[in-house]
């Protein structure tokens, strides 16, 4: 059903039957105190991007996407990071481009300084304390054009406006947020994407083999193949918040998490609560196969500093063997990383919690473990908050060993929010925050 959508009753539906409570118990727990957990964790290597022209970088993949970039460097690559197999190499990928909010008449603007701007994948090796672009693959169309990371959809999605938030640019059907990535074993790479939200395959080139959506999106426009087949529950996204962390389990099958909870039944219930969702998807039955409620600590266990519980998102999420994940709990100054099973008895795909007339929502639900939900059990594993060095704004995580993480932060490619980001002559006021790739070493592995 549409978010949108009005006029349809609302039900009442209990999920605590036949859901034994032994089994519920033994899928929640509480996390061991921070300082336990992060005790000996510390930085032992810090490397920079160097400052690349996002115009000579982007017209160097796709010629003449790039009229003006304004001053802008790359950057956004820390969106998310995954091993190459070759030592301190990663893969990464951008998200949409600069972007950024000017308030206009009270009313906030979604701006794109560099429209043109085409995500990309983009290869990195860590080389002392420098990072150095390898290679990078422009995300195409089936036709070969650039994808862009403009708006998707009016009504759903953020209109998209110029740098200065003066003139209102087109939608674009093709457009991806593109967030999460990892690649499989034929040579493409999967991502996902905040708009949809959508999980994308992608050839080993770049090109878009199919974009899955949620049933009911109706997303018409795009050059390249669309697939309904997530769960239509996921029409009800936060704007900005839609699939964030992307991981690849050992057998192929692939798990998504979504940034915020939805906004079930409204956006005031979205920003209340602490519970969000991760889905499983097979590749080889091109379906959703899993879908767990995840629970995040208390904002001010998270971040001391923050006391908006709409702040809490999640980022990153990266196998470590079996059906066992790091998930990341942020704010954007804060990070915390739990160890979760995704234990198949707290699969609650196709349930009552995926009908958006369902009242109380999974969402509102204060304590879903005691409404009969089966949350996801966690433990914490590190508080990169407490490990000195470590930057703000953590969205890529890879692990390099049995010890050690790479952390790769998202600078929003030097950008600002408000009119003062540009200057009298249209061009970027940096914000001077660089994008770094950390090395974490945490004493009792994972």
């Amino acid at each position: 059903m549409s978010p949108h959508a009005t006029g349809r009753p609302q039900v009442r539906r209990s999920v605590a039957a036949g859901v034994p409570l032994a089994v519920i118990a033994a899928l929640v727990a509480a996390c061991p105190p921070a300082s336990a957990a992060s005790q000996g964790a510390h930085v032992v290597r810090t490397a920079t991007l160097g400052n690349i022209p996002l115009g000579a970088f982007s017209n160097a993949l796709l010629p003449g996407t790039v009229d003006n970039d304004r001053g802008v460097d790359l950057g956004g690559i820390g969106s998310d990071v995954y091993p190459t197999g070759r030592k301190g190499e990663f893969w990464t990928v951008t998200d949409r481009g600069p972007n950024g909010q000017i308030k206009v008449d009270g009313t906030k603007r979604r701006t794109f300084p560099v429209p043109g701007f085409d995500p990309a994948i983009v290869r990195i090796r860590v080389s002392g304390d420098t990072v150095k672009v390898l290679d990078a693959i422009p995300i195409t169309t089936s036709s070969g054009k650039a994808v862009t990371g403009l708006s998707n959809q009016a009504g759903r999605d953020e209109a998209p406006y110029s740098y200065d938030a003066s003139k209102p640019l087109s939608y674009d059907p093709n457009g991806l947020d593109t967030e999460g990535i990892v690649r499989a074993k034929d040579g493409s790479f999967w991502l996902v994407d905040e708009y949809g939200p959508s999980l994308v395959h992608v050839s080993a080139r770049g090109r878009v083999l199919t974009r899955y959506v949620p049933k009911g999106l109706n997303l018409t426009g795009a050059d390249y193949p669309v697939v309904e087949a997530l769960p239509a529950i996921l029409l009800h996204r936060k704007i900005n918040r839609g699939f964030e962390g992307l991981a690849q389990l050992p057998g192929g099958d692939l798990v998504m998490a979504l940034q915020s909870p939805l906004s079930l039944p409204d956006e005031d219930a979205g920003d209340a609560s602490r519970t969000t969702r991760l889905l499983r998807f097979s590749p080889k039955r091109r379906a959703v196969t899993g879908e767990y409620a995840y629970r995040f600590d208390p904002v001010n266990v998270v971040d001391p500093s923050e006391d908006d519980t709409s702040e809490l998102k999640i980022s990153s999420v990266v196998d470590v063997g079996g059906d066992r994940l790091l998930v990341e709990e942020r704010t954007d100054k804060a990070a915390r990383l739990q160890l979760v099973t995704l234990d198949r008895r707290a699969n609650i795909l196709g349930g009552a919690y995926d009908d958006d007339t369902t009242s109380p929502s999974l969402e509102q639900l204060e304590d879903p473990a005691a409404s009969g939900v089966p949350v996801l059990r966690k433990r914490l594993v590190v508080d990169l908050g407490k490990v000195s060095g470590v930057p703000g704004k953590i969205e890529g995580i890879a692990r390099v060993d049995h010890d050690t993480l790479a952390l790769v932060n998202d600078n929003d490619f030097g950008m600002t929010d408000g009119a003062d980001a540009f200057d009298a002559q249209g061009r970027l006021v940096d914000s001077g925050i660089e994008t770094t790739v950390t090395y974490v070493r945490l004493p009792h592995g994972i």
